[in-house]
Parts: structure tokens; sequence; C-alpha cells
């Protein structure tokens, strides 16, 4: 019988408006197409852009290829996070390492019996981008935004592959 609390994960990137806001939302729509019981959420490391709306330029680019990111809020990722998740999902090296110190202090902080999420990388499982980074778009063109759609389409799939492995 299917779980019904649903399997929680978290992507995270620096500042929440390009990367990751893009990953939650294409995950989403895998998860749901496969009909998973998967609750998907986005944070970033910095407190750079507290509840601002996706990087306009992203809400563009995903809403060409039917993805709506307007209603998502930017967050920074929280030590409660690690409790609260089973996963977390980290766009790039720099934010992996982010979140392993933060999950560190977490441990020191409240002991191992409150952490339940697992680190890896996006692209951990994904054959057409192993465990590359996600770039960040913010300061470059057109291009580095249908790319980061395009690794997390392909990460998103392989991730779904994962989860009906494990999760059913």
């Amino acid at each position: 019988m299917p779980s019904k609390t649903p399997y929680k994960v978290l992507c995270v990137c620096l500042g929440n408006i390009c990367r990751s806001p893009t990953a939650e939302v294409v995950l989403r729509h895998f998860c749901d197409s496969q009909q998973l019981n998967i609750f998907i959420d986005s944070a970033g490391t910095s407190n750079y852009h507290p509840n601002k709306s996706p990087d306009l330029r992203s809400q563009k680019h995903a809403l060409r290829r039917g993805y709506d990111l307007s209603a998502l809020r930017a967050r920074q990722l929280k030590i409660a996070d690690f409790a609260e998740f089973d996963l977390i999902l980290a766009m790039d090296f720099e934010n992996l390492s982010e979140i392993q110190a933060l999950m560190q202090h977490a441990k020191c902080e409240n002991g191992h019996a409150q952490i339940r999420a697992k680190i890896a990388l996006m692209s951990e499982h994904d054959m057409n981008y192993p465990k590359q980074a996600l770039q960040d778009p913010y300061y470059g063109g057109d291009a580095g935004f249908e790319q980061v759609l395009d690794q997390c389409e392909s990460s998103s799939q392989a991730w779904v592959n994962i989860f009906k492995q494990h999760l059913h």
C-alpha cells in the first residue's frame, strides 16, 4: 500500500531565483506525470532574494516549455530543512559544499536524530549530464537559461526512474 506521507525533495541553488525554482517545477511535472507522491520545494544557500519571484528570464524560458514559475518565491535553506526533507538536490558543487556544511552545523546543533535528508547533485543519476553542475545562467544570455531547462528535464527524468524503483 503506498505511503500517504509524500516523499519530500528540496532543490537548492545559490539565490533560489533561476536554477532551483526551474528544477522544482520541472521535477514536479515529471513526478506528477508518473503519479508519484512526492512534494517538491526549492531554496537558496544565500538570502540574496528573500520572497522574490524567479528571475523573469527563467520564467520566460520555462513558460515556452510549459512550465509556470510565477507563483514561486525565493527562500533561504534552513537547518529545519534537514529534518523536513528526505532528499536535498544541489544544483552545483559549490551549493553541494554549502549544503553539506550547513548539515554538519545542524548535526552539531540538533544531533543526528533530527537529520533525515540525504544530499545529492541534481545530475547525480543523469546519463546525459552525469554529475555535471547546472551552471548559473544569471549573468549570461538566453542559451544559459535553455541549458538549465535541458539539464533539469534530463536530470528530473533520471530522478523519476530512481523514485519509481525505490519508493514503491
